[in-house]
């Protein structure tokens, strides 16, 4: 079902934007596909070349070799015990979700946990928690960390370290046959029919980007609002939206698969401030810095980077991880 509306009020956008400092990059108004029952995808109508994902139980994980270095730095207590315990949510396509056989967890959340684990000589389980319930299992020592698309926030810092994987972004994406080419700042989306979660931080930048264009004359963004990721797709296929703005990961894995859908723009999850995501870990445990090691020697090698690529991701790579990097404000 669809919901429209024009939302320009400064109550809206604050209290979207409050959401910057809580959570990673969410859409409740569009919600990610669940994995088909087969490891194939075929080509879209517009004839764009779409991506194969293996969506099986057995894995085809890049392979990695033990970083002594990294593995060097791994707590005692960690290192005695010889396990990696990692948390992720499940459920969003391409992060983590579950494979055709609807237990296994796969994903690039569980590649990153299996890499920098076997990197750091410990033997890995990776394990589904709802999103409410990770910070006290983590911080409570249950869970060695968690890779579920968490954003590093000055709160979280008080109580979490972190070492970064990935860039925290969000996305516009247009029907693949569109004339829409580039979206870069707010004149670019004057004017268009654009698809976004209600209550989220992108709602909040898109409508800044709406007041900023108002004043300066443009015509406003039409705001569209659906309860779900079919009836949003469905809009925009058939012309009745221009854009969908959303987290880049789940959209840019979309457009990958079926080719019906293109990105023409991302923006940083934190706009106008950066936004990371990162391995999370309890605070002063000294496992971050050893998972910061380890992906820094991923990254060098190239296997970060064929991770990211075989789940679509390549887009949100980074150079280096970093150790606590400066976060999200408290609000």
């Amino acid at each position: 079902m669809a919901r429209f509306a024009g939302k320009t009020g400064i109550t809206a956008a604050l209290a979207a934007t409050a959401l910057l400092g809580l959570a990673a990059c969410s859409d409740p108004g569009a919600t990610a596909a669940t994995a088909p029952s087969s490891g194939s995808t075929s080509s879209a109508a517009s004839g764009a070349v779409a991506k194969e994902f293996n969506l099986s139980p057995e894995q085809d994980r890049v392979k990695v070799t033990v970083d002594s270095s990294a593995a060097a730095l791994v707590p005692e207590a960690i290192k005695a015990d010889g396990k990696l315990t990692v948390v992720t949510t499940g459920g969003t396509p391409p992060l983590s979700l579950f494979a055709t056989d609807n237990k296994t967890l796969i994903g690039n959340e569980v590649d990153l946990a299996y890499a920098i684990g076997e990197s750091l000589d410990l033997q890995v389980e990776v394990l589904p928690v709802a999103w409410a319930d990770w910070p006290l299992g983590v911080e409570s020592g249950k869970y060695e960390a968690v890779l579920s698309n968490v954003t590093v926030t000055e709160a979280r810092k008080e109580k979490f370290d972190f070492a970064t994987y990935r860039n925290d972004l969000l996305g516009f994406y247009a029907k693949s046959g569109s004339d829409i080419t580039e979206v870069k700042e707010a004149k670019d989306v004057a004017g268009k029919r654009v698809i976004v979660g209600s209550g989220t931080n992108q709602e909040a930048i898109l409508v800044r980007w709406d007041e900023e264009n108002k004043k300066n004359g443009l015509k406003p963004v039409e705001f569209q609002y659906y309860d779900d990721d079919s009836a949003s797709q469905l809009a925009l296929q058939s012309g009745r939206a221009d854009l969908t703005f959303g987290p880049n990961a789940s959209a840019a894995y979309k457009a990958a698969k079926d080719g019906k859908t293109k990105e023409v723009g991302t923006l940083n999850g934190g706009w106008p401030l950066k936004a990371e995501i990162a391995f999370t870990t309890k605070k002063g445990n000294g496992l971050a810095a050893a998972a910061q090691a380890a992906l820094n020697t991923l990254i060098g090698n190239g296997t970060y980077t064929k991770i990211l690529d075989r789940w679509g991701l390549t887009s949100e790579a980074i150079q280096a991880s970093e150790l606590n990097p400066a976060g999200l404000p408290k609000k």
